[in-house]
């Protein structure tokens, strides 16, 4: 048995998956906001992706069913990664934000932890795939996961990502954005009752969220927070709607590290982006290849 006090507390933030219907929309849509986006990259079991990485570590993944033959294949063998997608897909269509994954050493550990904790989203899953990096060279990236969710989660769900096997060498030009984003600085979660959610974000994290705001809750990680709040403070702090009934814990927004709000603003404008200003921050709503809420707030360079 795995205790969640044998967890460090410094776990970070790995990736954001963003299912959506075409990856050639969603590219076109992240290169408008001034990302830089990775190569597409094919999943054995049916889907694939193409990432936006950053300096401190995490990436988004735009993920979509490349190829609907082998997910169905996948998903009748009971691959919880693509299970999980389309039931998100079901539920919500093909455009969203369905999980929050967390960086681990040890993907196996952490399942024996879920299922100990009533968390455990199926069994563990190893994959690999081909890797090329922005000057094009071809390499084998290789992964073993290991999934949670809370009850009633209504398509969303977590889980942990062990880099079993990475190419050596990093990202390089990938991680550099014409936007000037860094990395992550917090994912908002909604929930109607977020200390009710305190004792599933620490049995995922083996970290404690701390109380905020007398309605609200962080979850420190290494180079993020995962911030759980009401809708009614998410319309107080960024001036938006719930967009819709989702789940118990509905993911939101990401909000991005960026250094120069003011040249993001006037990147946005150029091409006739879409966004509002709020307390200092660009947020920039959903679309097509987009499934989540962006927030730019400014940071030191």
């Amino acid at each position: 048995m795995v205790s969640e006090n044998d967890v460090t507390s410094s776990r970070n933030l790995d990736h954001c998956v963003l299912p959506t219907a075409h990856l050639p929309v969603a590219r076109e849509r992240l290169k408008t906001l001034g990302f830089t986006v990775a190569p597409d990259a094919a999943h054995p079991f049916g889907t694939g992706n193409c990432c936006v990485f950053f300096k401190d570590g995490s990436y988004l993944e735009p993920l979509s069913r490349v190829d609907p033959k082998a997910a169905r294949e996948a998903e009748e063998a009971g691959n919880v990664f693509v299970k999980r997608d389309q039931e998100f897909r079901k539920l919500f269509g093909d455009e969203g934000f369905s999980a929050v994954v967390l960086g681990t050493d040890d993907a196996d550990e952490d399942h024996e932890r879920f299922v100990d904790g009533g968390i455990s989203a199926g069994d563990p899953l190893s994959f690999s795939r081909p890797f090329r990096d922005a000057s094009g060279k071809e390499a084998t990236a290789s992964f073993r996961l290991a999934f949670a969710a809370p009850k009633d989660a209504d398509g969303h769900f977590f889980f942990t990502c062990q880099r079993v096997n990475l190419p050596s060498g990093g990202r390089g030009a990938l991680e550099t954005h014409l936007n000037g984003v860094t990395g992550t600085a917090r994912i908002i979660l909604l929930a109607a009752s977020p200390e009710t959610h305190a004792g599933f974000l620490k049995r995922f994290s083996g970290a404690s969220p701390e109380p905020v705001q007398g309605d609200g809750l962080d979850l420190p990680l290494g180079n993020a927070v995962l911030t759980v709040m009401t809708p009614e403070r998410y319309k107080a702090d960024l001036g938006l709607d719930r967009a819709a009934p989702h789940g118990q814990l509905d993911l939101a927004a990401i909000v991005f590290q960026c250094p120069d709000i003011a040249g993001l603003q006037s990147h946005l404008s150029m091409q006739a982006v879409l966004f509002a200003e709020e307390q200092g921050s660009i947020i920039v709503p959903p679309a097509a290849g987009q499934g989540a809420v962006f927030v730019f707030e400014e940071s030191s360079p």
